[in-house]
């Protein structure tokens, strides 16, 4: 299992509920770029409409520029691939007020190109504050070991 794009920012704005892994219907030069490491899923969440899945803001460039066809859109809305049943449950938990679906990173799976999304709900400010002081607390804990 190959991480290609990794969203860092989702574990400290967001409190991990539950997560699921869905396939992504791409085009074949969006697979080259993904696995070239191009791609940006920062900005990106994951809707839930009649009766299927989708990611919204995900940024995934040309691979080749100069060779891709007028009307590529590269933030284009792309759809996921999940069973009936996960898209019944991902639809009732993004109802719930204060949840949101956010996708965790892209990677590979054998063959295929798989996204991890994330049933998240927002952290406070002083909730970010936590993990800054505990992550700077375990940081020199790790110094003073090696040290």
């Amino acid at each position: 299992m190959t991480v290609y794009i990794d969203n860092r920012k989702a574990h400290f704005t967001y409190t991990i509920e539950d997560t699921y892994e869905a396939g992504i219907k791409l085009m074949g030069h969006e697979v080259k770029a993904i696995k070239n490491g191009q791609g940006n899923i920062n900005s990106a969440f994951c809707i839930v409409r009649g009766g299927e899945a989708y990611i919204i803001g995900m940024h995934i460039p040309p691979y080749q520029p100069h060779n891709i066809d007028l009307g590529y859109d590269p933030d284009r809305t792309r759809r996921l691939l999940l069973s009936k049943k996960e898209i019944k449950k991902m639809g009732e938990k993004d109802d719930i007020k204060g949840l949101t679906l956010v996708p965790i990173s892209v990677y590979s799976k054998g063959p295929y190109i798989k996204v991890s999304i994330a049933i998240a709900r927002g952290k406070k400010e002083f909730d970010k504050r936590e993990t800054i002081k505990k992550r700077d607390l375990d940081r020199e804990i790790r110094r003073e070991y090696k040290g």
